[in-house]
């Protein structure tokens, strides 16, 4: 093993907590587009994105030199205490990119987390409701209203309680795993009716100030809803007056190929979080609304010391401009359809794959021992991805029970990088199913 990669391994175990885990063993000396390269010099294939942040790619030219141009201006004021352009203009851009013909208004934190605490800040002050409803599988943060908010027990949560309260949980659309035994289309969407069965039994509508949901859950295993689904789960809420909420921490920013994922059910929420691939590397996010609710809390009700920061809005800015200037939006989908060929195409080869889901270049496959119990595949995911990594790809799982694959590759992607990332994990996919 390289002496300084042992060093630091040693220094890591010495003096950093279990905690925070660690996907791979890898220490990055640097990393262009796609590709980051180890201590010893090796080149990695990224699929995972930084977790879905680096949907422009590592240290994207024009990122970088908004950076560089800002820090050399000033660092931080604190918004608070002295305001600066490139708040504003980010929120601008935002305001006007988010779906929806009404007035809107954007404030920024730095995390996803922050960003839906502060979601549901505005949503409860705006219903002068307590109450907030999220979704089986959904994952929403680890601070502890959005660990509340979070599904999954382990790692998130155990041993993290007491929780929030007035917070309560429905099944979510898992078309693969229907929670109510349905089939879709036959269902007739059953799953998003049940929202006003969930009132009877759980909280009342009068109580509720939120529904919060991603729309492809990212951590809960890329779950995708049909088409009619949050149409109708929009057209509840209208008819209650509570707030739709947005999470689209993951899958915001191009991810789907289109700037918010929400837009391909063709609705506009109240409100839209937004992080990750937002500040192209930086920790930065925004809370999206409607102006008449964004405007409720009293002045210094939201906010905070480095939120939006000035280096991080000039990152983001560049983003949105790569985004749109380089026309990545329509790379993604065009990558979209080679990954969803590619997958469909192993699903017919490989009994292990029991599903394909998601939206773009946002895709999952979930594996699973036997397509007809479709009981999961966990241990046989976890040597996948080892031996992807071995072979220099990375990539990473997620699902209620950790058998799902995800693609999180930044959009910058080459076809020679794409070709090189499927075929070793076909390899590690073939290998495993001999």
């Amino acid at each position: 093993m390289n002496t300084k990669l042992q060093e630091l391994l040693d220094l890591r175990k010495q003096h950093i907590p279990q905690g925070p885990f660690n996907i791979t063993s890898a220490f990055i000396r640097e990393a262009r587009g796609a590709v980051m390269i180890d201590l010893d010099g090796r080149e990695l294939i990224d699929f995972a994105g930084g977790i879905g942040v680096n949907n422009v790619g590592h240290c994207h030219p024009r990122v970088v030199e908004a950076i560089k141009d800002q820090a050399e201006k000033y660092i931080h004021t604190c918004f608070h205490v002295a305001m600066y352009e490139p708040y504003l203009r980010l929120a601008e851009k935002l305001n006007a990119l988010a779906p929806g013909d009404f007035s809107k208004m954007t404030m920024f934190a730095n995390s996803g987390a922050e960003a839906v605490e502060n979601a549901v800040k505005v949503a409860r002050y705006a219903t002068g409701r307590p109450a907030v409803i999220c979704f089986e599988n959904g994952f929403h943060g680890r601070t502890l209203l959005t660990m509340s908010l979070t599904s999954k027990v382990k790692p998130y949560k155990f041993g993290f309680g007491p929780f929030a309260p007035e917070v309560y949980r429905m099944p979510f659309a898992y078309c693969y795993r229907c929670p109510f035994g349905l089939s879709y289309p036959s269902c007739g969407t059953a799953c998003a009716d049940y929202l006003e069965d969930f009132f009877t039994a759980y909280v009342a509508p009068e109580s509720t100030a939120a529904v919060i949901a991603e729309p492809i859950q990212g951590e809960g295993g890329f779950v995708t809803p049909p088409p009619e689904y949050f149409p109708k789960l929009q057209g509840i809420c209208q008819k209650y007056g509570i707030a739709l909420i947005i999470d689209e921490v993951q899958t915001g920013a191009g991810r789907t190929g289109k700037m918010f994922a929400i837009d391909h059910w063709g609705i506009a929420p109240d409100i839209i979080t937004l992080a990750k691939s937002l500040g192209g590397g930086l920790p930065l996010s925004s809370v999206t609304g409607r102006k008449e609710m964004m405007e409720k809390p009293h002045v210094g009700g939201l906010g905070g010391t480095y939120a939006g920061n000035p280096i991080a809005c000039r990152a983001a800015l560049a983003v949105l401009d790569v985004l749109y200037e380089d026309q990545l939006l329509q790379k993604a989908e065009v990558l979209g359809e080679k990954l969803w060929k590619r997958f469909l195409a192993m699903k017919d080869k490989y009994e292990i794959i029991g599903d394909v889901r998601g939206k773009g270049p946002m895709i999952a496959l979930e594996l699973v021992k036997d397509r007809n119990t479709k009981a999961p595949a966990t241990e046989e995911t976890k040597k996948i991805l080892a031996s992807c990594y071995e072979k220099g790809l990375v990539l990473l799982s997620c699902g209620h029970k950790s058998n799902v694959i995800r693609t999180l590759m930044p959009l910058v992607i080459t076809d020679e990088q794409l070709d090189k990332g499927l075929a070793i994990f076909e390899e590690a996919l073939s290998e495993l199913t001999k």
